[in-house]
């Protein structure tokens, strides 16, 4: 069996110091790794004091680790200097290339083509971070690169999200389970909310994230994803090509935004100034790299609807948000009312059973139910069912690298996306961000810093109904409370 050989374009980079070595360093000591690790980039180390930079920044116990670590400095923009890459891959005999482009997305057109003109794609992969284009056009732009270079089977877009253990869990919950499966539809189900929210602002990365905004870095990608999990059909089996049909027939069935709706079905915020535990916090505006006018969103709330048997006339409300007041992703179902009412039930009480999947942080699930207090009379209050994932065993890495990058080692394409689910993808999302990016189509609505985004956000959620609010502290214990 050939030996792995992972070369990282972007090597000296934020990304392949914070999450790819140290999800490789976790692979490595799970299994000793069938692997080696060729950093490229433009900063310059050599071997030695690259290991020496990595070291520096992380724990890695295991000097076996950093020996299986190699660097070589070149520019990969320039096409003129792979004679440098190719040169260093001879030393490496009998390698299967995994490439990774850990790099500004400005590289995605290039690399591609660059390894194919001298050779080093035949029989190889290769690993694309998101996002995977700015729209419909760029995206399916890049496909056609990416696919002039590499056959699908060999093109391995990445979503950290799908890595993380929650998330195949929630297809273990409705595919595994009979209790959930035959009620997962329309006639059981009022609606559905998906949360992704953090509590910092954008850091250090407002240069990037100030031309992207919160639909584009959030929206279209991981919420998108989750939505798909949700709401997809079961496969007939747990393989590659049917599990990855049946997510983009979910983008497929998403029924289309006409520009009318879009003032009603979308809200958009930036966070103000605001006050977080006694701190005022920075306004976006700003923020470091962001433009003092800037127009772009870092809140944005979505009411999507899906046209199929399944789920007509169910809507699933997407929002994501910086600044908030915790940092949670958070899936909760709501299912309909009894039929006719028979008892009766405490204000804190709601008219509806709840299921909430925890996807971070203290992993786990909640299912609300009501239950007769004690007493002589016949009132009712809701209790919660609690689980946590940790109960399992141990989480591990819980960002997904790890299991993606093992995946994609065993040349497994079953958690990474296709090339007809992003153009699928974009194209739903076209519209809204044609409207968008107009600057005048819809208003862009501030929100205090430590809130919970605009309160017009309330207004796209049907029947008088709200937000389900996370709270802000929460134990192994209690996964699930309101503010």
């Amino acid at each position: 069996m050939k030996e792995n050989l992972i070369i990282i374009f972007g090597g000296s980079g934020d990304l392949t110091s914070r999450k790819l070595m140290p999800a490789l360093y976790s692979l490595h000591e799970k299994s000793s790794g069938n692997f080696m690790v060729l950093a490229v980039g433009r900063t310059g180390f050599d071997n030695e004091t690259f290991r020496e930079h990595l070291q520096s920044l992380g724990d890695y116990p295991s000097g076996s680790f950093l020996e299986r670590v190699f660097y070589l400095q070149m520019d990969p923009s320039k096409g003129e200097e792979y004679h440098k890459l190719t040169e260093r891959l001879e030393k490496f005999q009998q390698k299967e290339y995994l490439f990774y482009l850990a790099t500004p997305p400005s590289l995605y057109g290039k690399i591609p083509l660059f390894l194919k003109e001298h050779k080093l794609n035949e029989g190889h992969k290769i690993i694309v971070e998101k996002p995977f284009g700015y729209d419909f056009e760029s995206g399916h732009k890049m496909n056609l690169v990416l696919k002039e270079s590499f056959k699908e089977r060999q093109i391995y877009r990445i979503d950290h999200y799908l890595g993380k253990e929650t998330v195949q869990n929630i297809l273990a919950l409705r595919f595994a389970n009979t209790i959930f499966e035959p009620i997962w539809n329309r006639n059981y189900i009022d609606r559905v909310e998906i949360t992704a929210v953090e509590n910092m602002g954008i850091g250090s990365r407002g240069g990037f994230y100030d031309g992207v905004g919160a639909l584009r870095d959030m929206v279209q990608n991981h919420l998108i994803q989750l939505l798909a999990l949700v709401a997809m059909e079961p496969p007939v089996v747990f393989g590659e090509r049917e599990f990855r049909d049946e997510v983009v027939k979910v983008y497929n069935s998403l029924k289309p935004l006409q520009k009318e709706e879009i003032p009603s079905r979308v809200v958009r915020g930036q966070y103000i100034e605001g006050e977080k535990k006694g701190v005022m916090a920075t306004a976006y505006r700003k923020e470091k790299g962001v433009a003092p006018e800037s127009y772009t969103e870092t809140f944005l709330a979505m009411k999507v609807n899906i046209a199929n048997w399944r789920w007509e006339g169910v809507p699933f409300y997407i929002r994501t948000g910086k600044q908030m007041p915790t940092k949670v992703t958070e899936i909760v179902i709501h299912f309909r009312q009894t039929p006719h009412r028979l008892f009766s039930c405490r204000e804190e009480c709601p008219e509806q059973n709840q299921l909430i999947i925890r996807i971070q942080p203290n992993e786990g699930m909640v299912l609300k139910f009501d239950m007769k207090i004690p007493g002589s009379q016949f009132n009712v209050t809701q209790v919660p069912m609690e689980f946590t994932y940790d109960k399992l065993g141990d989480l591990g890495n819980l960002d997904g690298y790890p299991r993606l990058l093992e995946e994609a080692l065993k040349g497994d394409n079953t958690l990474f996306t296709r090339s007809d689910a992003v153009e699928a993808s974009w194209r739903y999302f076209a519209p809204v961000l044609e409207y968008l990016d107009s600057q005048s189509g819809l208003p862009l609505q501030g929100y205090p810093a430590g809130s919970w985004g605009p309160l017009e956000s309330e207004a796209i959620i049907d029947n008088g109904h709200k937000w389900t609010n996370p709270c802000k502290n929460l134990t192994n214990t209690n996964i699930y409370c309101e503010l």
